[in-house]
């Protein structure tokens, strides 16, 4: 049967599609027999690391990841060598795997798994990409796709690729608060952001914080003054090599450094257990952003603290329909945080 599912951040949506697919696939040398697409590398990388960990007793199941950033000969080399039964990757390598390179064969599969799926359908580019590949697999097969934000319209894209699926909707979106979580806001000028930042870092006793902000430049700036203020601060935006963006990912998420920096590349679907404080620098453009952004704190109904600044009549605006929207009301930040709040 195939699912349209849409649950709260931080709920378990990556175990579900992780732990149903390998409890299905029945191996076959040369054959892969389930695809899962994502919108960011990091993504990707994050979930094959799940299926390696949730595979561990099960050796005769092979599960490879593919992305861009990273050569693609080395990709088919891989393919030749071993036909991984599970594929994990962003839809423009595995489409250029699958079309321009002849590389990968999905003719197969039987479970096709979009995880941010409203990410991957609401642009026309990506869209056409998961289009060609879904098309390179066979008629009868599962399609899974998951994600915490389904709105009105992108639902109707969803159902063109399923059959008569079943559909699991928050339709009252007030429940994809996260009840773990307490939320506040600073009213700030511009400039007067990195002083309050450091502040907030001086102030607060957190496992690990990510920092969004809305470009890269100023990701890169942020971190840079951060380190020269002795916090232990990592950057991570699209800009990096690849090996480089995975490996700074890898020590974040081995909490080799406290602090991240980063653009909403990290603002869905990364799951870092001992993030428990997220501050909006940049308060985010749609108030979808805002929900995935402060869902990398409270993970699986954990506490955790957002705090976001305000410094625009834009910011204003956007935090006022973020509110309505999922009708709670986010208070100004008092002098003092109780700690037994968010830790």
């Amino acid at each position: 049967m195939d699912i349209i599912c849409q649950a709260k951040s931080g709920m378990g949506k990556t175990a579900v599609f992780v732990l149903t697919t390998l409890h299905q696939v029945t191996p076959v040398i040369g054959e892969v027999h389930v695809v899962v697409l994502c919108h960011t590398r990091e993504l990707a990388f994050q979930i094959q690391k799940e299926y390696e960990r949730f595979s561990k007793y099960l050796p005769d199941i092979k599960s490879r990841v593919f992305f861009g950033g990273t050569p693609v000969a080395s990709d088919v080399e891989a393919l030749k060598t071993e036909v991984p039964h599970i594929v994990v990757g962003t839809p423009g390598r595995i489409m250029d795997l699958a079309t321009t390179r002849k590389a990968l064969d999905l003719s197969k599969v039987k479970h096709f798994v979009l995880d941010e799926c409203d990410r991957l359908l609401a642009e026309v580019g990506m869209r056409r990409d998961v289009q060609t590949i879904f098309k390179l697999t066979p008629h009868e097969k599962q399609v899974m796709m998951y994600s915490a934000t389904l709105s009105q319209e992108i639902r109707p894209i969803c159902r063109k690729f399923c059959q008569d699926p079943m559909e699991i909707f928050v339709d009252d979106e007030t429940k994809l608060t996260l009840y773990g979580l307490q939320q506040y806001y600073v009213k700030l000028d511009e400039n007067d952001k990195n002083k309050k930042l450091n502040d907030l870092l001086d102030a607060l006793d957190f496992k690990q914080v990510v920092i969004f902000v809305s470009k890269v430049r100023r990701a890169i700036e942020l971190s840079k003054l951060l380190e020269d203020c002795n916090f232990p601060s990592i950057c991570i935006h699209s800009s990096l090599k690849q090996d480089e963006r995975i490996q700074r990912f890898a020590d974040f998420k081995d909490f080799k450094k406290r602090i991240l920096v980063s653009t909403d590349l990290f603002g869905r679907g990364i799951d870092i257990e001992s993030v428990n404080v997220v501050i909006n620098y940049d308060f985010p453009e749609e108030s979808d952003q805002y929900l995935h952004r402060v869902g990398r704190a409270g993970r699986f109904g954990t506490k955790g603290l957002a705090i976001s600044f305000i410094s625009t009549e834009k910011d204003d605006e956007e935090f006022k329909k973020t509110q309505e929207r999922f009708a709670v009301q986010v208070p100004e930040m008092p002098d003092q945080i109780d700690i037994s709040t968010y830790m």
